[in-house]
């Protein structure tokens, strides 16, 4: 005879007591990988469940991956704490929780006055078999038209409210950093400033996307 299996019930916490830090559903943590050489896997708590004596305790999570870890690979524009929300889902045991973390949205994450090793951001949601994102397009910046890269300095053109890098621009990141104030090579004549005030709305309605799907397979390498 077949034996049941034994009842598990669901918790709304957990101290793990190695780290000495209490989990519930919605924390993002570190988990141990299999590969000690490669990073901890980060992860996003679910549920967590134990059986009927609260031992064995398992969490069930959803996968955050990093830019190299998916389809298209590392690109230009992600930043080095970039993480993607994945449509993978896993049950695995509380033990290999080795800390907490924060995942922040891509606006909180850029205004943060200092950023820590434990602290991510995330902007899309990745679907691990396709390799589609969502959102599938993100607005662009600069003369070289990329998306914005976080840990990238850029310097605002006072006119157009476009970002540029100094490089992209012939100047050095401290001269950047000396600025008081910059005008783009389009805005930096008088007609054009005359023009930024009835411009302005139309310039940010246009604003120029880059569609994450349909990039050729020569950007990926």
């Amino acid at each position: 005879m077949v034996k049941a299996k034994a009842p598990r019930r669901t918790l709304d916490s957990y101290a793990v007591k190695h780290i000495n830090k209490i989990i519930k559903a919605g924390d993002c943590v570190l988990m141990r990988p299999a590969d000690q050489s490669k990073p901890q896997y980060v992860s996003r708590i679910e549920r967590i469940e134990a059986d009927a004596r609260g031992g064995n305790v398992k969490v069930h999570v959803r996968w955050y991956y990093r830019p190299e870890e998916s389809i298209g690979g590392r690109r230009q524009f992600h930043g080095s704490k970039e993480l993607f929300l994945s449509d993978h889902y896993d049950v695995q045991s509380a033990d290999t929780i080795e800390g907490k973390c924060t995942v922040h949205s891509f606006k909180s994450y850029t205004k943060l006055d200092a950023v820590g090793n434990d602290d991510f951001f995330c902007r899309f949601e990745y679907n691990s078999s396709t390799g589609a994102f969502n959102p599938d397009r993100v607005a662009v910046y600069c003369k070289c038209e990329m998306p914005y890269n976080p840990d990238d300095l850029m310097v605002q053109c006072e006119g157009c409210s476009d970002w540029f890098h100094p490089a992209c621009i012939e100047m050095t990141a401290e001269e950047a950093k000396r600025l008081d104030h910059f005008f783009c090579e389009s805005c930096s004549s008088e007609g054009q400033k005359k023009l930024q005030n009835s411009q302005a709305a139309s310039r940010h309605s246009d604003t120029k996307v880059f569609l994450l799907h349909c990039c050729p397979s020569s950007f990926f390498r």
